[in-house]
């Protein structure tokens, strides 16, 4: 007796693990498929940091000394619009979220046979996907600032940008889960995510920040991101040689470090993020 029992529960686990998967797959679908269904809304995205590269990367171009940046005003912008490009669905998400839980529909959700883990690591990944996906149509426009349509290139940078929006996602729902209204969220990305992308380098060198920034920077989850998109371009073109990101005590990490960093980031942010949606609603 004691044996099958033993024996039944090993059966269960994979099939359990199955049906877990299957419910991450189904809200991944869903973000998907309301991403296909919402062309405009995508559109409408892409157009503050189309215009930024484009007007505010040309005008300044001619400003900013070539040799100060160690490449093209423009191509140093390009990273940073990356990130800005993967930073607004992905703290979507949080808003999403809230009006959810507002409508109803969380609740229904919320009775769904998988754990509320799985359901948040669903709702993770879908948004990592849209904001991935989003920031995938800006890469056509490698080009426009001066850099070859490499495929390891952009499969680098798509890497990076899949790990930007993963950390951003999780941070953006680490601020949603326990909010009820969405106006305190949007509040809260003032504060919070505005800031962080300032201070990532995205529009200038870390080293021409004041120290104090220059310090905050160092914490900043973005900031590892665009650094880490600027030394993907380094990495299949060392010819540009963009000025030097992320230091610590004047020792730049590794890439690779870098990766580690920003993906752990976004798993402690995940991992507040469900311990919160643990709590009986």
């Amino acid at each position: 007796m004691t044996t099958l029992t033993v024996r039944t529960s090993r059966d269960e686990r994979p099939a359990r693990l199955r049906h877990e998967l299957r419910a991450v797959h189904a809200l991944v679908h869903r973000d998907l498929l309301r991403l296909a269904g919402q062309r405009t809304h995508t559109a409408l995205t892409l157009v503050h940091p189309v215009l930024y590269l484009l007007v505010l990367g040309g005008g300044l171009a001619s400003l900013i000394p070539h040799a100060s940046l160690g490449v093209g005003y423009r191509t140093f912008l390009f990273p940073g619009m990356l990130m800005m490009t993967v930073q607004m669905p992905a703290v979507t998400v949080g808003i999403r979220m809230i009006t959810d839980r507002e409508s109803g529909y969380l609740r229904e959700l919320l009775m769904a046979p998988v754990s509320r883990s799985t359901l948040l690591l669903g709702i993770c990944v879908g948004g990592t996907m849209v904001a991935t996906a989003q920031g995938a149509l800006l890469l056509s426009l490698a080009g426009v600032v001066g850099l070859p349509y490499d495929p390891p290139l952009l499969l680098l940078l798509l890497a990076g940008m899949m790990l930007a929006s993963f950390t951003i996602t999780a941070v953006a729902l680490a601020l949603a889960v326990g909010l009820r209204r969405a106006e305190t969220y949007h509040v809260l990305l003032g504060l919070v995510m505005m800031p962080l992308l300032f201070l990532s380098g995205a529009f200038f060198p870390l080293g021409a920040m004041p120290g104090w920034a220059h310090a905050l920077a160092q914490l900043n989850p973005l900031a590892y991101g665009v650094d880490l998109l600027r030394r993907c371009i380094t990495l299949r073109i060392p010819d540009h040689t963009a000025a030097v990101g992320i230091e610590w005590a004047g020792w730049q990490p590794p890439l690779a470090l870098e990766a580690a960093l920003l993906l752990g980031s976004g798993a402690l942010a995940l991992l507040w993020a469900a311990h919160r949606f643990g709590r009986p609603e």
